[in-house]
Order: C-alpha cells, then sequence, then structure tokens
C-alpha cells in the first residue's frame, strides 16, 4: 500500500511540474506576443527624434518579402514595376513631383531598385 501511495504521490507531483511548465510556456509566448505588437506598433509611427536599427518580426519580413515577391513577378517587367511605384507615388502626391528634376523612367528604376533593397535587406539590416 505504501508503494503504491508513492507512486500515486510521484504522478501527482509530475503532473504539477508539467502544468507549471505549460503555464510558464504560454506566459512567455503570450509576452512576446505583446513586445512584437508594441514593436509594430512603434515602427508605424514616423520616427523623427532618433535614428535607430529597425528590426521586424521574421513574419512581418516573410510576408513583406512575399508581397514583394508577388509585385515584382506580376509585373511585365522591372521597368514596368518601377513605374507602377512610381505613379502610385505621384498619384497619391502630385506636388512631390515637382522635387524630382531627373527622367520619370531613371526615377521609377530607382524607386524600385531602393525599395528591393531594403525589402531584401529586412532579414538582416545591418
Amino acid at each position: 500500500m505504501g508503494e503504491e501511495l508513492r507512486e500515486e504521490t510521484e504522478l501527482v507531483e509530475e503532473e504539477e511540474v508539467e502544468q507549471d511548465e505549460q503555464a510558464q510556456e504560454e506566459n512567455e509566448e503570450e509576452a512576446a506576443d505583446i513586445d512584437q505588437s508594441a514593436v509594430v506598433a512603434k515602427l508605424k509611427e514616423v520616427q523623427d527624434k532618433e535614428f535607430v536599427e529597425v528590426r521586424l518580426p521574421e513574419d512581418v519580413v516573410a510576408e513583406a518579402q512575399a508581397v514583394w515577391t508577388t509585385f515584382i513577378n506580376s509585373a511585365s517587367s522591372r521597368e514596368a514595376a518601377g513605374e507602377a511605384i512610381y505613379a502610385a507615388l505621384f498619384d497619391s502626391a502630385p506636388s512631390l513631383q515637382s522635387l524630382f528634376k531627373t527622367a520619370r523612367s531613371v526615377m521609377a528604376m530607382r524607386f524600385m531598385n531602393g525599395l528591393n533593397s531594403i525589402i531584401s535587406a529586412a532579414t538582416n539590416p545591418s
């Protein structure tokens, strides 16, 4: 009878340890979600007081890269993709166009190449 009681006590203790570990893992996951939400929320605002290295969550980077790849593949060429970016930018803010003296096709490719560099480097910003 003493042996059965000891085994039952050990089982109960093991279950309690497992439950504690599971609760701790859940708390850590919740903390990570909150941290990522705070990071993403901060990055949605224009930061004009400090220049800090931007580190996006891996899932955000992966999604941005997937969308960028889809956009590039949907255009007939890289030049066409650049023109679409250029047109979207200046259609939404025509007053900015007077600030650019370079030919439209050249600026379109610069936008395209700049965005491509940013999105490609998002996994390793240094």
